[in-house]
């Protein structure tokens, strides 16, 4: 714990360059072969993650836990309603402590900043488990989803349709480092805040309040839900605007023949996407939401041990 190694964070999808991606999918693929191939592969015996959750999850707590497990490791879970965090404990101090009792730490909170001020104080490597603003682990096991399925994403297109969420605001830093286009269609009251986005993203994004000029020959189709957590009391009023952003049958039909579906789940059918899109032949969901098992994996080894000559 007291060596003198440089300490890298995963905060957002940018803190990767491209030559990190490059590695960090192949790793990927060998983990996931590993992993089908039930080959026992134990790198991390006796390292212990934690996994700090404010916020609700399902596939993020069950993906890390299964993943450090099957690199040998151990994870603790950590609710912060059940912990000093909760009762004000600050962030600083909760860092300095936690991070001198484990190896690495998984946060899933509310606020970039509360992430943040954890990764500065930490001894360790923090990774973004989800915060308002980013959620870099799902686009990092869509683009790997992405790879198995039609090969590298450099130089395709990439439709966004619906929300100016977290995930979109990771799909536009991907696109500027893996050098793929994003076309983002919002409806109006919600699209992006360019105070928000470093300008040179920008140069990878086209923006357009039509849903089918943004899935007109895409590679890709993605979406998330209309009301993402936080924002529960507006769900009615967004029912509303977002009536038509649903990624259904006839959007897919403006993009690319063997073009994809993707959404990070939880859905609800009918409102963001329609049942015989999310159900249909073009929608690797499924495999998405695996997926990030096995990325999460790699970047917990990279994050850990660095580039492995195997």
């Amino acid at each position: 714990m007291t060596s003198t190694k440089t300490i890298r964070h995963y905060l957002r999808f940018q803190d990767f360059s491209a030559e990190d991606y490059d590695y960090v999918l192949e790793r990927s693929r060998i983990l996931k072969q590993k992993f089908k191939n039930y080959e026992t592969y134990h790198p991390l015996h006796d390292r212990t993650l934690a996994m700090i959750f404010e916020k609700n999850s399902t596939r993020t707590r069950l993906s890390f836990e299964a993943g450090i497990f099957q690199l040998g490791g151990h994870a603790v879970f950590m609710n912060t309603r059940d912990t000093q965090l909760g009762r004000g404990e600050p962030i600083e101090d909760a860092a300095q402590v936690i991070s001198r009792m484990v190896d690495i730490i998984m946060i899933r909170t509310f606020g970039q900043d509360i992430l943040r001020r954890f990764a500065e104080n930490s001894r360790v490597p923090v990774i973004n488990g989800l915060t308002n603003e980013y959620h870099p682990c799902q686009v990092l096991a869509d683009v790997f989803t992405f790879h198995e399925h039609r090969g590298p994403i450099r130089g395709k297109t990439v439709a966004w349709v619906g929300d100016a969420n977290n995930m979109a605001y990771t799909w536009i830093e991907a696109a500027h480092i893996l050098g793929f286009k994003l076309r983002v269609s919002t409806p109006p009251g919600y699209r992006l805040n360019h105070a928000s986005i470093d300008p040179k993203h920008l140069t990878s994004v086209e923006e357009t309040d039509d849903p089918c000029a943004t899935c007109e020959g895409a590679h890709l189709i993605t979406t998330d839900v209309w009301t993402s957590m936080g924002f529960e009391q507006e769900n009615d009023i967004r029912k509303v605007a977002f009536s038509d952003w649903c990624v259904d049958a006839k959007l897919m039909a403006l993009a690319q023949p063997d073009a994809l579906f993707m959404h990070c789940l939880p859905t609800h059918r009918g409102e963001e996407v329609s049942a015989d899109v999310i159900d249909g032949q073009q929608s690797v969901v499924w495999d998405e939401a695996e997926n990030r098992l096995h990325v999460q994996k790699a970047l917990i080894e990279f994050l850990m041990l660095g580039r492995l000559n195997y």
